[in-house]
């Protein structure tokens, strides 16, 4: 058993005896209640990009309130046109120009199940053109070039589902050639003529050998990364010429700094080092590929300039613009970019920035609705742990609440692990602040872009020190009086949901209700169950999870870190819910762990989704699952519930029990 220890973004998209004595019964807290719709519906503009030619850009944008994917003039940029036509789901962030600047490609899935699939659409005549093969096998763009600019690299697992070969595909035609055939390695690093130059595949003890695949010494290892800097260390970019390769690299420090390597066998020199944080973002220019500028993020986003060139535009926008920059691109020819930047307490904000007359002019808001609306500035706290460890976190503080005046908490436990929390903007902390909660994120050891100690702390710590560190964060709240110490909640997707049960069931005295979307409650299934295309990294996989199922030994300590094997402990009110089509994570999981809690009559809320996978991919059902969320949590924390009206509308959301035992749903 572990030790007494133990969404942000993406928590609704991306989850006793002692129940009657914890019903909150506090008044809700004064101010406008914004309707739930409002955060969870398709984004107005997202993901804004400006065509390589810098005559058009495209977005996503809703159509008949389905994410989809729009162009427009940049001289004209409300003057949008719908390209893609998707009717059922939402339209992700994965798609890109082609070269020519009449293309762009895009992915989909079906159901959730993660088997994306490539498209190209013309921006002139709307033809949509299959680019990947499809249903059941998953694709994603590698590479578009200049040099090639009708064409692309895709790669796809249709041969095998554990690796992926490289086609080249013409935009127009759909026409495909393979480029590479791949039976070992898990990432290939292509450079712009269309050459995979070094591949990655994992060792048996969880480090990753990067291996020259092209020219003289193909077949060689070109670089070895141990585990310890698995998540600190990645080849990030090749210089046009093929003359440099770009790192992000921690080899002799705790976090990442950028790092240029001339070719064929140059020493890396350090770019830009800053010791705060791992450096994760790099833009690079679109013809040379050489760096222009590099972000990295420990309370908040900071750039630096790599390109004297470039250096007074960034400088002239960090100053124009309101807030912090999250990201940016520019046309082939660098005139224009489009910059994306989030101000404090309101959804984010696209510019376009002329560089021949040094001019920023706003585009649009992201999110519509939710502008002139009372949101919260989100505020970056750091947290001490019972060990050395200080933990970067985002605390949004309730609608109605001063600073010292303790509320009711949610604590959003990001997924992955391997991921973290950013200061960029969080429906999901707004929406749940707005109905009068203080909201928590914290990253927990084992996040990663907080240098090597933090993300390696968490190796085999999973229910343990991982869960420690939010049990600390609990008690840091408390002390600093934004915490009432019996209406606290716990709550995330996918490892986030994993996190809430276990809060509930190894400290079941400390959580007033826990929610779990996606989360998995027995680790045995779960490293027997992992996609084709996870097993050539199984070996990290086993590293960090600290064992795997192969011997008896490995699946004893698995289940004694699974939510699982204190089922019968559990006291607090559960809100669970799944996606049918969880590749991740199975359903199976989730029907288990709720089997056992009806078994001793726990008070479970049990919904599914039929048309979804890990994420909540459709807005009704996304909206869906935010109405019982808020209906659960005023339930037994006391905030403001939206009336469920008809948020059910559309949803595939099925209740496979407990729907009564939440009030307000009918």
């Amino acid at each position: 058993m572990p030790g007494s220890g133990f969404g942000r973004r993406g928590f609704v998209l991306a989850g006793g005896v002692a129940v009657f004595a914890r019903n909150a019964t506090a008044a809700p807290p004064p101010g406008e209640m914004i309707p739930r719709r409002a955060f969870f519906s398709a984004l107005d503009y997202g993901a804004t990009t400006v065509s390589p030619d810098g005559s058009r850009i495209a977005y996503l944008g809703p159509l008949d309130g389905i994410q989809n994917v729009w162009v427009a003039p940049l001289s004209d940029p409300k003057a949008g046109k719908a390209l893609s036509k998707a009717t059922d789901r939402d339209v992700m962030n994965g798609f890109c120009w082609v070269g020519d600047s009449r293309h762009i490609a895009f992915c989909r899935d079906k159901g959730g199940d993660e088997n994306w699939q490539t498209f190209s659409v013309d921006v002139e005549s709307g033809e949509i053109k299959e680019l990947s093969p499809g249903p059941g096998v998953r694709s994603f763009v590698q590479e578009v070039s200049p040099r090639f600019p009708g064409d692309l690299l895709i790669g796809d697992n249709q041969r095998d589902k554990r690796f992926f070969d490289l086609y080249r595909v013409n935009a127009a035609t759909g026409e495909r050639t393979l480029a590479f055939k791949n039976d070992e390695f898990v990432r290939l690093y292509t450079n712009s003529q269309f050459h995979v130059l070094y591949g990655l595949r994992y060792r048996s003890g969880g480090g990753v050998d990067i291996v020259k695949t092209f020219g003289p010494g193909a077949g060689s290892v070109f670089r070895s990364i141990g585990i310890d800097e698995r998540y600190t260390t990645e080849l990030a970019g090749i210089s046009d010429d093929d003359k440099q390769l770009y790192w992000f690299d921690a080899k002799g420090r705790d976090s990442a700094a950028v790092l240029g390597q001339a070719l064929p066998d140059g020493e890396p020199r350090i770019l830009v080092d800053n010791r705060s944080a791992d450096f994760n973002q790099l833009v690079v220019d679109p013809v040379t590929r050489r760096p222009i500028a590099a972000a990295l993020t420990y309370t908040r986003r900071r750039w630096y300039s790599l390109d004297p060139a470039a250096a007074p535009d960034m400088d002239r926008q960090q100053a124009s613009i309101d807030g912090d920059i999250v990201k940016f691109n520019l046309s082939d020819d660098r005139a224009n970019w489009i910059v994306y930047a989030e101000p404090s307490a309101k959804p984010g904000r696209y510019f376009h920035y002329r560089r021949s007359d040094r001019t920023t002019t706003p585009l649009f808001s992201s999110r519509v609705a939710l502008d002139g609306t009372k949101l919260v500035k989100m505020e970056p706290v750091v947290i001490p742990t019972r060990g050395d460890l200080r933990l970067v976190s985002y605390l949004t503080r309730g609608v109605g609440l001063d600073v010292g005046q303790p509320g009711p908490l949610v604590i959003l436990v990001h997924d992955g692990p391997w991921a973290r929390d950013y200061p960029d903007f969080s429906a999901t902390h707004q929406w749940l602040a707005n109905r009068g909660y203080n909201v928590l994120s914290v990253n927990y050891r084992g996040s990663i872009g907080l240098g090597k100690k933090i993300a390696n702390a968490g190796d085999g710590e999973w229910a343990d020190k991982m869960q420690s560190d939010l049990l600390d964060a609990f008690e840091w709240a408390t002390n600093e009086r934004i915490a009432q110490e019996l209406r606290v909640a716990i709550c995330g997707t996918g490892y986030g949901g994993y996190s809430a049960l276990i809060g509930a069931g190894v400290t079941p005295d400390r959580f007033a209700c826990a929610i779990s979307l996606g989360g998995m409650t027995n680790l045995v299934a779960y490293a027997e169950k992992i996609p084709e295309y996870w097993k050539p990294s199984l070996p990290s996989l086993r590293v960090r999870l600290g064992a795997d199922g192969s011997s008896e030994a490995g699946r004893t300590f698995l289940a004694s870190r699974s939510p699982l094997s204190y089922v019968d402990r559990v006291k607090c009110p559960v809100l669970i819910g799944h996606g049918a089509n969880n590749v991740r994570v199975p359903i199976a999981q989730s029907d288990e762990y709720v089997a056992a809690l009806q078994k001793r009559k726990a008070f479970v809320t049990y919904a599914t989704f039929a048309d979804e996978g890990h994420a909540l991919g459709r807005v009704q059902n996304r909206v869906a699952f935010a109405a019982a969320t808020e209906a659960f949590l005023a339930q037994y924390l006391g905030g403001q519930a939206e009336p469920l009206g008809d948020a059910f509308t559309g949803s595939s959301i099925e209740f496979r029990t407990g729907r009564g035992l939440i009030k307000g749903l009918g």
